[in-house]
């Protein structure tokens, strides 16, 4: 007779029972070749806040925290503008939003953040004596404690981890000198990663001040002052705005060595309509514009039903297609449509060029993510929380424009340069993930 050890029930002695969330008394166990301890041992809660709402007229430096970056200077704040006590993070502290925790909203407030204050919706701590500040983030950002993170959070709706439950969490805690240790190597690692990325924004600056060169123009810079009397010829002028750099881009755009256009009139726009009803397959691929990359393109084209097509899928692409993502348009979402997604599906927050032998649409492209592209983009939104540009306006979108030959010829040493940028970005993230990685691998077993 075979005996089995396998468990279904879970008792849980009642004094311990303190919230109906079974998830709350699963097995959240780790294992490590170092000590196990409650993670309320090594840090704090700092919860004083401060009522910046009484010095009116002084301005408070603000932070942030997100899952990317973690802690980063927000913005400025006077006063007299906060309508609520905030709490103070000293270097050192750790910030969370308890409601993104899963997602990894956490940060290290560092040396170089300027901004001290930070909203009372984010937890607050300190590190004890027994644990690193840098250690204890890393940790926060491997998959192993992140599980446990998610296991423990409390919610149906908004998944939240409240300070109580975060101090009865386990970790392993190496001694100081580990921790240090285990942290030089993973900064050791990822600092050839910031290296290669800063070699990449130094390729995306050469590559734009090439392409200026090309067409006669200087970059343009939107904090610079202007002194003296500008002046700007009346067909010239679009909008009655001082603040806007409209005026200054179109006295910038006439130094051009080649004729200016707008796009609508030199560039053709494809309407290739998308009918689920007359659609012979059950699935289509469908690209959102969240789903391109500025320097790499569409990263991917979901599969979905036909008959669960979203309101938005409404327009066909063809492979050499420019679509541009008109929606925020500062964020660059705009690509080449590869053989890939030809005749896949896309959103109708994009506007469609098609191929022509009268353009080369990788030259339009490329105008549009420079800075006199973005700010004619920027200047011609509408809309408050989904700032947006209509198709009418992206067609007024001013452009030099040489001839097709000339266009391709700029772009052949631009080409070789993005292939540069586009290796070195992949190659930061694998570095980056195999950092990680070892770090977690050193610490639990």
């Amino acid at each position: 007779m075979r005996v089995t050890t396998e468990t279904f029930l879970k008792f849980i002695p009642y004094l311990q029972f303190d919230l109906w969330d079974t998830k709350r008394y699963t097995s959240k166990s780790i294992t490590s070749i170092y000590e196990v301890v409650d993670l309320g041992n090594c840090i704090k809660e700092e919860n004083k806040k401060y009522k910046l709402f009484e010095e009116e007229e002084k301005e408070f430096g603000i932070l942030g925290v997100n899952n990317k970056t973690g802690i980063f200077d927000a913005y400025l704040q006077k006063g007299k503008d906060i309508n609520q006590a905030y709490k103070k993070m000293e270097v050192g502290w750790l910030a969370y939003n308890p409601y993104r925790i899963n997602v990894g909203s956490i940060g290290v407030r560092l040396t170089e953040h300027k901004n001290e204050y930070i909203s009372p919706a984010y937890v607050v701590f300190s590190c004890k004596n027994n644990i690193l500040p840098e250690y204890l983030f890393l940790l926060f950002k491997t998959n192993t404690f992140n599980k446990v993170i998610n296991e423990s959070t409390t919610g149906s709706v908004r998944q939240n981890l409240t300070i109580d439950i975060l101090k009865k969490l386990k970790i392993p805690l190496p001694s100081i000198k580990e921790q240090e240790a285990l942290v030089r190597v993973y900064h050791k690692k990822t600092k050839e990663a910031e290296s290669l990325s800063l070699q990449a924004n130094d390729l995306e600056s050469e590559i734009e001040k090439y392409f200026l060169e090309q067409l006669g123009l200087k970059p343009f810079s939107i904090k610079e002052k202007i002194l003296t009397l500008q002046t700007t010829d009346y067909v010239s002028l679009d909008r009655w705005d001082f603040f806007s750099t409209d005026t200054r881009i179109a006295i910038e755009l006439r130094k051009s060595k080649f004729e200016l256009s707008s796009i609508g009139k030199s560039f053709q726009f494809a309407k290739r309509s998308f009918n689920k009803a007359q659609y012979k397959k059950e699935t289509f691929k469908y690209i959102e514009i969240g789903a391109i990359d500025p320097t790499k393109g569409i990263l991917e084209a979901k599969e979905i039903e036909v008959k669960k097509a979203p309101s938005r899928a409404t327009q066909i692409v063809k492979e050499g297609d420019l679509i541009i993502g008109t929606t925020r348009p500062y964020l660059k979402k705009f690509a080449i449509v590869t053989n890939e997604y030809d005749s896949d599906i896309c959103s109708s927050g994009f506007s469609i060029i098609g191929q022509s032998a009268n353009y080369h649409l990788p030259f339009l492209h490329q105008f549009l993510k420079c800075t006199y592209g973005i700010e004619q983009l920027k200047n011609r939104m509408t809309g408050g929380l989904y700032p947006a540009i209509t198709e009418p306006e992206l067609k007024e979108i001013k452009i030099p424009f040489p001839k097709v030959e000339t266009q391709k010829e700029i772009m052949t040493l631009i080409d070789h340069k993005k292939e540069n940028i586009l290796n070195n970005k992949e190659l930061i993230v694998s570095i980056k993930e195999k950092a990680e990685q070892e770090f977690e691998k050193a610490i639990f077993s």
